[in-house]
């Protein structure tokens, strides 16, 4: 393995330059713990992205971007004397040994299903540690609330609070279907949007128990929408027109004609 931490000095070298009081980047000495958040996490998400075309120069382009995030917050956190880089890797270096003791401890070796068990217990553990109560405590509320709603579920069931199966999912999904539509007919944007959200819970929970992450099922309906609608852009810029020259009858046309040419 190639050690290099000449490089990770360099990057905060360059962090502590951009948010120098007088000779700093103007923008960046403007910045804050939240200003700065938004772009964290969208940086999170190009990882992902660039993970799913399986380029390695993409990857590793978008991993340096993410990297650059964190030493922005360490050197945000330095400024005020809370903490610095080097102690946001020790800190993370000591909890991963810590949850790995079948590895850098003395404890029996683990395959997958045990070490997730040990894992969650080490995590209750560290929760409590923090005055964290409930087997709710620790959730990240920041997440998007689809994933949210699968860990909030994930932790329930470990407690027995869970449907037997899909098919009993699928059937309380019917039931939140049948009192949005009811609800429909009041016209309440608040009784809607709460009748809404229940349904997306349940859906969250079915792709649960179904084994699936319900982010990744939308993320690739999103895409699968937006490679269809190009499609039928395109057979209509084809002819000369766009979409609010045609009518609906015949966009769905050229909708199936794409869905059952595989896009």
């Amino acid at each position: 393995m190639k050690i290099t931490p000449e490089a990770t000095s360099a990057l905060i070298k360059v962090m502590a330059a951009l948010r120098d009081p007088e000779t700093g980047c103007a923008w960046d000495r403007e910045q804050s713990f939240e200003t700065i958040a938004p772009y964290t996490i969208e940086e999170a998400y190009e990882v992902r992205a660039a993970i799913e075309t399986g380029d390695p120069a993409q990857l590793q382009d978008e991993l340096g971007d993410l990297l650059f995030q964190v030493v922005y917050h360490a050197r945000l956190a330095e400024e005020r004397g809370w903490f610095d880089f080097g102690d946001v890797a020790r800190s993370i270096t000591g909890k991963m040994i810590g949850r790995h003791p079948h590895v850098f401890g003395n404890a029996g070796a683990r395959d997958a299903a045990a070490q997730t068990a040990a894992w969650e217990a080490q995590k209750a553990a560290e929760r409590a540690g923090r005055s964290e109560s409930g087997t709710l405590a620790g959730i990240a509320t920041a997440l998007p609330a689809l994933q949210t709603a699968q860990k909030l579920t994930a932790r329930a069931a470990r407690i027995g609070f869970d449907w037997p199966n899909p098919e009993a999912v699928l059937d309380k999904l019917a039931e939140e279907t049948a009192e949005l539509r009811a609800e429909l007919n009041q016209a309440d944007p608040a009784r809607i949007a709460d009748e809404l959200g229940d349904m997306l819970f349940v859906l969250a929970n079915l792709a649960r128990k179904l084994g699936q992450n319900a982010e990744s099922c939308l993320a690739g309906a999103n895409a699968k929408f937006t490679r269809r609608f190009n499609a039928v852009e395109a057979a209509l810029a084809a002819d000369g027109r766009t979409p609010d020259q045609s009518s609906l009858d015949e966009m769905e046309t050229l909708w199936q004609a794409a869905k059952e040419s595989g896009l």
